[in-house]
């Protein structure tokens, strides 16, 4: 709870916070915290590495976004790193998310989730939902994430918007980008679920139809082409480019109550140039200030 925390190690000074995100808890406006957890990924294992090689990357960017005209340094960030999580039991962990979530927000404060696999975001959605009982969310992703089960397990990342469907209900959840699932998804999805394939055209007009509800955000960095962002466990050819993303974002601006959200799904090894974790890194930086006053 000071702030920057700077270690020195092998004569270097590195940090273990996002940079820019400096505040003492007591006095941040917005919580930065990890939930490095994979314990159902279906194919490639990894992201719970996100967090570790997120924070000592953002380094490599600026805190001032030329895209939104806000800096991090006027905002009021605490980093408070990475949850500690045992390993083989699911549920456990599901419940200390949902227990560090719901205390930020009980403390009056917003919070920035970096995942992990999707199923991070299911408890994170669910505290935020027993806060604001009006609670709509925003998936941006490559996948459906509403199957009712994956091989008999209802708690993965591939049935993630399902089971925050069981509590949210119909007209709730609009999913934006998504361009692969099972048929039955996709038919489900059209009753239930606002869902737009493969692009990112609707979401102005929903963002005008939510500004009066508090609003969730969930970007699941694989909607990303994998020729943009290969460092996930997931890659989906035929995505959106990071410009689109980039705007998405910008649209974000205008919705006045963003209560909470989440940038998941790096898994940081399979791309050893660094590029995806950048791309990462200024997803949080603009999310971040998106969150910000």
């Amino acid at each position: 709870m000071y702030g920057r925390r700077l270690t020195v190690k092998n004569n270097a000074l590195t940090t273990n916070a996002f940079i820019g995100c400096e505040t003492a808890y007591e006095e941040a406006e917005i919580v930065l915290f990890g939930s490095p957890f994979d314990g159902t990924t279906s194919f490639r294992p990894g992201t719970r590495f996100a967090g570790q090689a997120i924070r000592p990357d953002s380094y490599g960017l600026e805190t001032y976004s030329p895209y939104l005209e806000k800096d991090l340094e006027d905002a009021r960030i605490f980093d408070h790193g990475d949850l500690e999580f045992p390993f083989g039991n699911t549920e456990r962990v599901l419940q200390q998310i949902g227990t560090y979530s719901g205390q930020v927000l009980a403390d009056g404060k917003k919070f920035l989730m970096i995942g992990g696999e999707h199923l991070v975001s299911l408890p994170s959605i669910r505290a935020a939902y027993d806060t604001f009982p009006n609670l709509h969310v925003i998936h941006i992703d490559a996948h459906t994430d509403l199957r009712e089960d994956y091989m008999g397990e209802p708690l993965s990342h591939a049935s993630v918007i399902r089971r925050c469907h069981d509590f949210l209900g119909d007209g709730r959840i609009f999913q934006f980008g998504i361009r692969s699932g099972l048929k039955s998804e996709f038919d489900w999805a059209k009753t239930h679920t606002h869902l737009e394939k493969f692009t990112l055209e609707t979401l102005p007009e929903v963002v005008n139809s939510l500004q009066d509800v508090p609003v969730y955000v969930t970007i699941d960095l694989d909607v990303l082409d994998p020729g943009t962002f290969p460092g996930t466990g997931t890659p989906e050819p035929g995505g959106i480019t990071y410009r689109e993303l980039l705007e998405a974002i910008g649209h974000l601006q205008t919705l006045e109550n963003i209560v909470a959200a989440d940038v998941v799904e790096l898994s940081p090894q399979y791309d050893p140039s660094g590029a995806s974790t950048a791309v990462a890194c200024k997803t949080i930086r603009e999310m971040l200030l998106t969150l910000a006053e």
